[in-house]
């Protein structure tokens, strides 16, 4: 397959469900005010509530990874758009906090193949050198999604309301699964597939093995605590510890959005030139990786003047993660690569789940100022995951599995 032709069929059409899964894994960061309005939410039932996305995602990463080797990411991504446009139809007409709860996991069971058919695609077409770049090519044309979750979504709320702007959401995946059908290519699996039950063994296989216990709490950590945190929290921090008003929330949480975009690219461009030069990924990560938890300590403490500046750094660099990717899933085979990419996603997404979760009752300990939540109580919420970012490098880098990466 020509490069153009990878290009438009076997990534364009992938990343563009990418691209719906963020808006809506984001989209909670600024409806959130609608939403406690409406239904009268305390902090850690906003926190529950948008997790059930990232939990039901969570759940499903492990089978996910056998249906994608079996039966190809274009049949499987296209099936499960369809369950999130469903999702978003019952979000817009639910009617109590329950019906929140299981629309909004319908969602994220929905998008659960977001990322990782991209990268089933891409372990399939692309040469194992230029994956990384091509990763991180797809995973910043989906932070366009995160771009359009803020102050485009924000407008659009204000126009038509959250319940309308959730019904247009099911169209635009309803047209992205169509988009996927009729354009991926329908030959997208390596070999024949192997039983079911032997796809499980080697998953689990997988799980076992020391590399994935060296990578999986780093990876887990680093990239769940900012999809927890930049996917909802973030927006109610600027609130509460900056004291911006709702129009300049969305407006830095675009300035966030875009910083993740151009971010995550440069971070596949560096790896990519580096890569040429003898540096391996995980190397170029681990780089990327020290200025993300630098910028985390400037937020804990809040340092005056360095607040936002650092929220950029966390938006740009938190995902680097993705680096990491295909260098694993290159050893643990091309045929497991579904199961590699999920078992590593997997992580990620408990975690983020997590963060949601327990960061909103972390502020719920402290008491409410005038405005919000308190500044004090995000410190603590994000310091308790920053602790265990640091705690996880340094057990990664305690066997250096790294150092073979060139």
């Amino acid at each position: 397959m020509t490069l153009p032709r990878i290009l438009l069929t076997a990534l364009l059409p992938f990343a563009a469900g990418y691209f719906m899964s963020y808006l809506l894994r984001a989209v909670n960061a600024v409806v959130a005010p609608d939403l406690v309005q409406d239904f009268s939410l305390s902090p850690a039932e906003l926190g529950l509530l948008t997790a059930a996305y990232l939990g039901a995602f969570a759940l499903f990463q492990l089978p996910l990874g056998v249906l994608l080797d079996r039966y190809g990411p274009r049949k499987v991504q296209a099936g499960l758009l369809s369950i999130a446009a469903l999702g978003c139809l019952a979000f817009a007409f639910a009617g109590d906090f329950l019906g929140l709860f299981a629309a909004r996991a319908m969602i994220g069971l929905g998008f659960s193949a977001g990322l990782m058919a991209s990268y089933k695609s891409s372990a399939t077409w692309v040469p194992v050198e230029r994956r990384s770049l091509a990763n991180t090519a797809i995973m910043s044309f989906g932070a366009l999604g995160l771009v359009v979750a803020t102050e485009p979504t924000q407008h659009l709320v204000a126009l038509i309301g959250w319940r309308n702007a959730f019904v247009i959401f099911a169209g635009l995946i309803m047209l992205a699964a169509v988009f996927i059908l009729l354009v991926a290519p329908a030959k997208d699996t390596v070999g024949k597939p192997a039983p079911l039950r032997q796809q499980f063994a080697e998953m689990l296989a997988i799980l076992r093995t020391p590399l994935f216990w060296r990578l999986a709490p780093l990876l887990g950590l680093t990239s769940g605590v900012q999809i927890g945190v930049q996917t909802l929290w973030a927006g109610p921090w600027l609130r509460d510890v900056m004291g911006l008003p709702r129009e300049e929330v969305g407006r830095h949480l675009l300035y966030m959005a875009v910083a993740f975009m151009v971010g995550i690219f440069s971070a596949g461009l560096v790896a990519d030139r580096l890569g040429r030069r003898g540096i391996g990924p995980m190397q170029v990560m681990l780089g990327f990786m020290v200025l993300y938890l630098l910028a985390q300590v400037l937020i804990v403490f809040r340092v005056e003047g360095l607040m936002f500046p650092a929220w950029l750094v966390v938006a740009a660099f938190g995902q680097v993660a993705v680096l990491a990717f295909p260098w694993f899933a290159a050893r643990i085979g091309r045929e497991l690569a579904g199961r590699a990419n999920a078992t590593i996603n997997f992580s990620m997404f408990v975690v983020a789940f997590a963060t949601q979760y327990l960061v909103g009752i972390v502020i719920g300990l402290f008491p409410a100022t005038g405005t919000g939540y308190s500044p004090q109580g995000y410190s603590w919420a994000l310091g308790m995951f920053l602790t265990a970012q640091i705690l996880a490098l340094a057990w990664y880098l305690a066997a250096a599995p790294h150092r073979n990466a060139a």
